[in-house]
């Protein structure tokens, strides 16, 4: 350790105040004690010495304090600072000088100096106002020659301090100068040193600190892992135990379905045992079966061929016979029709099995007033009863509308009164079930044509659809305003009509929208036997061109399919009163009456070959010449309502209809050409 220089030991003199410091106390003697107290500058003497070694400077010389002026002195009142501050300057030189005193008057300073104006502003003989000049007592005047006093004997004091710091300071100056110096400089040292010494170890506190932080940081982090890997446990002793109860009860499971396992494979080899046995009887009813069907698939074509024979000879017969078919229909009741006054007629079908016959039954009144019934059986090629669809009617004509694609000339005609359900026969609705006997011939005409193709057979159709109204042929597929027509038969046996519209026919719809398009012109009129009641004959014309390019075959057939208007009385249509329905049904009564000659005329043909028909009394036998005559395979259907006032009708049709059946036509001849 370095030795202590002697002069070191010296006390270390006391700073002087600043300026400041002793005008804050020039001030606290003005106004009153200081409330801060003093601040202790004296440097304690038993100070331990630093860890350099370096010893504690002795302690400092006290310095005498300055006397208070103010220790037994009341503060000092000033009622009038702005005379203090302005003759603060020369408090000390010479005391002020008197000025006038003002009293009081009624509460307020009376001025002693007549010019001075009521605000104490002095006026000057002008009339104009100068600044004023403020007032002080004799008391305050002594006040403040005492407070001079004192701060005279306070400067005096600061005065002979000031010296002493002085000598003091040259003091301390000159022995640092000496070989104190060098422990000022270990001093120095030791304090950079002490200085380095703290950063560091604020480093080391701070890196201290950081790493207890991290550590903590860790220690909540497995205290948190402790605590979950706690919660686990805890989760897999749950679960542990939840296994060992679950194990147990699928012991006692297992137990009972072995058990169970055993009751079932015996019963499972009884039922296998029991399925052998019905698996050979199951084969055994197989084979059995598959021959039945078999047996049946023969009997089937069997008897389909022997129907498909029937037919054939039953047309055969036909054809030989010369005679033309008739079907009878009777059309259902619609409506309320059951719940007239009259009723229903009495029409019954005894025969269950061919249906060929239909017996109307009649009641009528005698001159005697006596009722009589009577029973008019009648027999036909066959009788639809009013439940018959169109489809099984289509089934029995359809071998006819084939006859057309072989060559053949085909006539279908639907006859009746009105409202007995002809057009519903001949072009039928909307729907697939409700089609008529004119769009099912056209489609399946396309369809037979189609399956001949493959024999190598094509076809060219053509259709036109006419109108015979009063006794006026009117082209329904025309563009309207049609001239005269007329008809022309020539000797191979076909029949044409003049300037009528003739479409190329390519598909069964197109067919459909010409029949939508003729049924929307034809003639039709309400009576008070039907709403919409036809007044005209319709005549559809299918002509069917085929060739055969291997053969060098050709044939030429003409489907005619026709729907006559109504035969009607004029009482019970309510024509005779209205002028058109009158003539139409005169013209519509004479083309019938005309067909039943021709038909009366041929049944006597047999008798007199030399018979005149007349076919030119009427449009529509003249245009049906060739399908009357024998060149043509002609089939009526005779339509019957079931009401009962409509049963003198009906038997009429029914009696027409059993003429027809029984006329002798001659045989149709096939029309066919070999190419050369």
């Amino acid at each position: 350790m370095a030795s202590q220089d002697p002069k070191s030991k010296l006390p270390l003199p006391q700073a002087a105040p600043p300026a400041t410091t002793r005008k804050r106390k020039a001030s606290e003697d003005i106004s009153g004690p200081s409330k801060v107290p003093a601040k202790e500058n004296a440097t304690d003497s038993t100070r331990p010495a630093s860890r350099t070694g370096v010893a504690a400077a002795p302690a400092v010389r006290p310095i005498k304090p300055l006397p208070s002026a103010t220790s037994n002195r009341a503060p000092l009142k000033v009622k009038n600072s702005q005379s203090v501050l302005g003759r603060g300057a020369r408090a000390g030189s010479e005391p002020p000088k008197s000025r006038p005193v003002t009293g009081i008057v009624n509460g307020r300073r009376a001025n002693a100096d007549p010019t001075l104006g009521r605000s104490g502003i002095k006026r000057s003989t002008s009339g104009s106002y100068s600044k004023p000049i403020p007032t002080v007592t004799e008391e305050e005047v002594g006040e403040l020659r005492q407070q001079v006093g004192t701060l005279a004997s306070i400067l005096e004091a600061d005065r002979a301090t000031k010296a002493d710091l002085e000598a003091f300071k040259f003091e301390v100056e000159t022995k640092l100068k000496g070989p104190g110096s060098e422990i000022r400089r270990g001093m120095i040292a030791a304090a950079d040193e002490l200085d380095d010494l703290k950063r560091r170890h604020g480093r080391e506190v701070q890196d201290l600190r950081a790493e207890n932080d991290r550590k903590e940081r860790e220690l909540d982090e497995g205290r948190n892992a402790l605590r979950e890997l706690g919660d686990d446990l805890a989760r897999e002793r749950d679960t542990v135990r939840a296994l060992k109860n679950a194990l147990s009860e699928q012991s006692n499971a297992h137990i009972l379905l072995r058990t169970q396992f055993t009751a079932l494979e015996t019963k499972c080899e009884a039922l296998s045992s029991e399925g052998q046995a019905q698996l050979s009887s199951k084969a055994r009813l197989t084979s059995e079966l598959q021959a039945a069907k078999t047996r049946a698939e023969e009997l089937e074509n069997e008897l389909m061929e022997a129907e498909s024979l029937r037919r054939k000879l039953h047309n055969q017969i036909q054809e030989l016979k010369g005679n033309i078919r008739v079907f009878c229909r009777v059309r259902p009741a619609l409506g309320n029709e059951q719940n007239t006054s009259e009723g229903l007629a009495t029409i019954n079908f005894p025969d269950k099995k061919e249906h060929k016959e239909i017996v109307v039954s009649s009641t009528t009144e005698t001159a005697m007033g006596s009722t009589r019934d009577t029973i008019l059986p009648f027999s036909f090629d066959r009788v639809f009863e009013p439940r018959s669809t169109q489809h099984e009617v289509f089934e029995e004509i359809s071998h006819l509308v084939q006859s057309c694609i072989d060559g053949y000339n085909v006539c279908i005609f639907a006859y009746g009164q009105t409202g007995s359900g002809k057009s519903f026969t001949m072009e039928g609705g909307q729907t697939d079930e409700t089609r008529g006997m004119i769009p099912r011939a056209v489609r399946h005409v396309f369809q037979v044509a189609q399956q001949l193709q493959k024999k190598g057979w094509s076809y060219k159709m053509e259709g036109q659809f006419l109108e015979i109204y009063n006794e006026t042929i009117v082209d329904l597929l025309g563009k309207g305003n049609d001239g005269k027509h007329e008809i022309k038969h020539d000797k191979s046996g076909r029949t044409s009509v003049t300037d009528v519209v003739v479409y190329p026919l390519r598909s069964p719809d197109q067919v459909q929208n010409l029949l939508g398009l003729a049924q929307s012109r034809r003639t039709v009129h309400a009576t008070l036997m039907n709403e919409r009641s036809s007044r005209s004959h319709s005549v559809f014309t299918l002509r069917i061109i085929g060739t055969n390019d291997t053969t060098g075959e050709t044939s030429e057939g003409c489907l005619n399919l026709v729907d006559l208007a109504g035969s009607e009385r004029l009482k019970e249509s309510g024509a005779a009163k209205h002028k058109d329905r009158l003539k139409e049904t005169q013209a519509i009564n004479k083309s019938l009456s005309a067909l039943g000659d021709v038909i009366a005329a041929l049944g006597e043909k047999g008798f007199a070959n030399d018979k005149h028909i007349p076919y030119r009394n009427s449009k529509l036998t003249y245009l049906l010449q060739n399908s009357l005559s024998g060149n043509s395979k002609t089939l009526m259907f005779v339509n019957v309502s079931p009401l009962a006032s409509s049963l003198g009708e009906s038997i009429c049709s029914l009696r027409f209809a059993t003429k027809v059946n029984n006329t002798t036509l001659g045989t149709a001849k096939k029309q066919t050409a070999r190419l050369s």
